[in-house]
């Protein structure tokens, strides 16, 4: 602390006593209801300087897993607290969201979304086999007529419909290569075609 912040803190101190002595000689008789407003303000005080302060970090939740579009064939995606990367694909006009996997090698949809999106999956042909977590789970080919990320659509983009269960679908290498660069730093996930 230099001489003229330790000169503008004493500066307040006297300040703020010279106002409080004054309202308090000026509240004798009451003040025991002076003393109860003071505490009010001094919590509305408080909890306006701890909203200021939290602010930055609402903020940064609030825009937490919305995809921004950087034009020019760029997407940015922050990291969610489970450390996850999650994108919303047009997947044949409707939202699907997917967790990104570059470990997984195509996109793989759960049971759940193919429905969504018109297929129908009672009638799709379980011929593959994968190799998850979970152990060995059978699936489906299909093909997806468009697949929309941000302004950038592909066409007869191939996907697999896993039979296991799944939390929700992957978007993996087979759909993420088609864009140019992939980057991953300071908490980040950046697609660049």
């Amino acid at each position: 602390m230099t001489g003229d912040d330790t000169g503008r803190l004493i500066y307040l101190v006297l300040l703020a006593c010279a106002v409080g002595g004054w309202f308090l000689t000026q509240n004798r008789e009451s003040i025991g209801k002076v003393m109860q407003q003071a505490m009010i303000w001094g919590f509305i005080f408080l909890g306006v300087v701890a909203g200021y302060g939290l602010w930055n970090d609402v903020q940064r939740q609030s825009a937490s897993g919305q995809m921004l579009h950087l034009g020019n064939g760029q997407i940015s995606v922050p990291r969610q607290p489970d450390g996850h990367y999650y994108l919303t694909l047009a997947l044949n006009g409707e939202n699907i969201r997917f967790v990104v996997d570059t470990g997984a090698s195509d996109m793989v949809l759960t049971r759940d979304d193919p429905r969504r999106i018109g297929l129908d999956v009672d009638a799709l042909n379980f011929i593959g086999t994968a190799s998850t977590a979970n152990g060995t789970v059978r699936t489906a080919p299909v093909r997806l007529s468009t697949v929309r990320l941000g302004d950038i659509t592909d066409t007869d983009v191939y996907a697999s419909v896993n039979g296991g269960d799944m939390d929700g679908s992957l978007l993996g290498m087979g759909y993420l290569e088609r864009w140019g660069r992939i980057e991953i730093s300071g908490g980040e996930l950046r697609l660049t075609r």
